[in-house]
């Protein structure tokens, strides 16, 4: 019998927060590579090395990997959707800026919560985590609504950022189809593994199609960019990720997550310069108002 999920702790929150930092530098850790690597061959090479270390370690633990267990095919499922949002978050980084991308991914709390609510016993919100959902998405529209001005380059834009929505739409789907599958109850690690090796298998193939193969020039900030979403991002904060997803109620974890476009821009601002103005300091807080919400608990 699986145990209850339960609310956010000390540790989860520290977790999340230190998840949220890593995943807000991920976009723009790409669009930096992005000269020398397409994002495309980028999320497939990063998919690769996690894949090969998340086998090491399932390997180091005596895990065993079965096709007859119940996993296969929501993994491949799964492996599908993860595959997707970081194929629409790499094409849509060559329109818009890794700011915008930022935001757009991380509405997936918006669709999850609510496939949660509806879908997975358990997961029910009451009236203050419902304000606290309203708080969180007002204060993502508060933050980044000076900012999304028309101009020149304004279709192209509107081009990544909507790729950057359909994006948060795949992985909210993830996230429902591990908790509404025998998933749910697998290992972390083999949950992560079936998604890196569907994106590893799947990604290059599309760069190779797409004529985004080429490399060059190697620089520096390739490297440390690439190794930065291999062993950070892909294999260490994933696998903490899928983690907590066994332990902790998924729509609270979500929610949290609100937190990572904060970050993005914040990173953005120190590494690419982008401006933040008054808008920006009111939404965080109304974002950080909407976590406490959230997390509360009922008696």
């Amino acid at each position: 019998m699986p145990a209850t999920r339960k609310p956010l702790d000390g540790l989860a929150m520290s977790l999340m927060l230190m998840l949220c930092l890593c995943w807000g530098l991920q976009q723009v850790a790409i669009k930096v590579a992005a000269p020398s690597i397409s994002p495309i061959l980028q999320n497939g090479l990063r998919s690769a090395v996690a894949a090969v270390l998340v086998s090491g370690l399932m390997w180091w633990r005596g895990s065993k990997f079965s096709l007859t267990d119940g996993t296969f095919w929501p993994g491949l499922a799964t492996g599908l959707l993860f595959a997707g949002e970081f194929l629409c978050v790499s094409i849509g980084l060559n329109y818009t800026t890794a700011s915008h991308m930022s935001v757009f991914v991380y509405t997936a709390p918006i669709f999850t919560v609510l496939g949660l609510h509806w879908l997975v016993p358990g997961e029910r919100f009451g009236v203050t985590q419902w304000l606290g959902v309203i708080a969180a998405f007002a204060g993502i529209t508060v933050a980044f609504a000076g900012g999304f001005e028309a101009g020149a380059g304004f279709s192209r834009m509107l081009i990544g950022d909507a790729l950057g929505v359909l994006a948060a739409v795949f992985w909210a789907a993830t996230t429902i189809m591990i908790k509404r599958s025998v998933l749910t109850n697998a290992s972390p690690s083999m949950t992560l593994w079936y998604q890196l090796v569907i994106a590893a298998l799947s990604l290059p193939l599309v760069a190779l199609v797409s004529g985004q193969t080429e490399v060059a020039p190697l620089t520096g900030i390739m490297w440390v960019s690439l190794v930065f979403q291999s062993l950070i991002v892909a294999f260490g904060s994933f696998l903490a990720w899928f983690w907590m997803l066994r332990r902790y109620l998924a729509s609270r974890l979500t929610v949290f997550s609100f937190l990572t476009p904060l970050f993005g821009v914040s990173f953005g601002v120190l590494l690419l310069g982008d401006p933040i103005g008054l808008p920006f300091v009111f939404g965080a807080l109304l974002v950080l108002s909407g976590i406490v919400l959230v997390n509360w608990q009922r008696g």
